[in-house]
């Protein structure tokens, strides 16, 4: 099963996340049919959302929205608390160029645009408080470093972020998914954030010591080099979706009557598919008819 784990370092002035996100990544990929490119680069995005999730201590959903003018033409990731995470892509079979390193073009396929990060909270408690958002223009595309600059650019937090994925030719196409998120704290110690930084570039590929097995908390050895850390918590990590045939019925029902007639005259009935995970609700005339009576 993939987890999330999230803790301390250096007397709590650095915040540490990190998670596997395998199966969560192939749920994506499964639903929506992603091309290659198009997978790193939604899998990515899930996988950061669900890091930045992990650094709120207060927050309900947490919406990542990029929005470029390349052939993907947008992403869109949610996480809600308890680690579920959902998300599509508006073209999922978008595909560029690789790099001339063999490595998947991800930039080739966001373009140049906006990040837009969303956090709401107050659900739980029933007081809906007014939702938090950020934007920052893409940087590079690549999705790490862009969540790293809005992090800094937007909330004004120094932080490392590292997402990686290996794929394969054939199903589930997902070898390997995860990744890891550092946010230095008021207090902390320039010499550390220069530790850190000489360690990630140093370290192995995240994707590479996923594929052979490393759990959260070794990717945050990797990471952190000699600093001492503390796990404070756990979480399961899942693509989930909150849609379901009642909420399609609720849907329908708040278009009104005559919309509703208009449906089961011509088409006899409706069909509705959810944009996040692709599930299809389908009611028969019947279903309709019932609605209005």
């Amino acid at each position: 099963m993939d987890r999330l784990v999230h803790g301390l370092a250096a007397d709590a002035t650095i915040r540490i996340m990190a998670a596997i996100t395998t199966d969560t990544v192939r749920e994506a990929v499964r639903r929506h049919g992603t091309s290659p490119t198009t997978t790193c680069a939604l899998g990515r995005a899930l996988t950061g959302t669900l890091l930045m999730g992990a650094s709120l201590k207060e927050f309900d959903r947490l919406t990542l929205k990029i929005e470029g003018d390349g052939p993907l033409e947008g992403i869109v990731t949610e996480a809600v608390t308890g680690g579920k995470v959902r998300g599509y892509v508006r073209n999922p079979i978008a595909e560029a160029e690789r790099k001339s390193s063999g490595e998947f073009n991800v930039p080739g396929v966001i373009g140049k645009g906006m990040i837009h990060v969303i956090r709401e909270a107050g659900f739980d408690i029933g007081l809906r408080k007014e939702p938090y958002i950020g934007s920052v223009e893409i940087g590079s595309g690549e999705v790490a470093e862009d969540i790293a600059n809005y992090l800094l650019t937007s909330e004004q937090i120094p932080s490392a972020v590292m997402l990686g994925e290996k794929l394969m030719k054939e199903e589930p196409f997902v070898r390997c998914a995860g990744g890891v998120m550092i946010q230095m704290l008021p207090g902390f110690d320039e010499n550390h954030a220069v530790m850190i930084e000489d360690t990630i570039l140093h370290a192995p590929s995240i994707s590479r010591v996923i594929e052979e097995g490393a759990t959260p908390e070794e990717l945050l050895s990797m990471t952190l080099g000699l600093l001492d850390y503390q796990i404070l918590g756990e979480t399961p990590v899942m693509f989930e979706c909150g849609c379901s045939m009642e909420r399609a019925r609720g849907l329908i029902e708040s278009l009104g009557a005559e919309e509703i007639k208009s449906m089961i005259a011509e088409d006899h009935g409706a069909r509705m598919t959810c944009g996040f995970c692709n599930e299809v609700y389908e009611l028969s005339e019947s279903d309709l008819s019932s609605m209005l009576t």
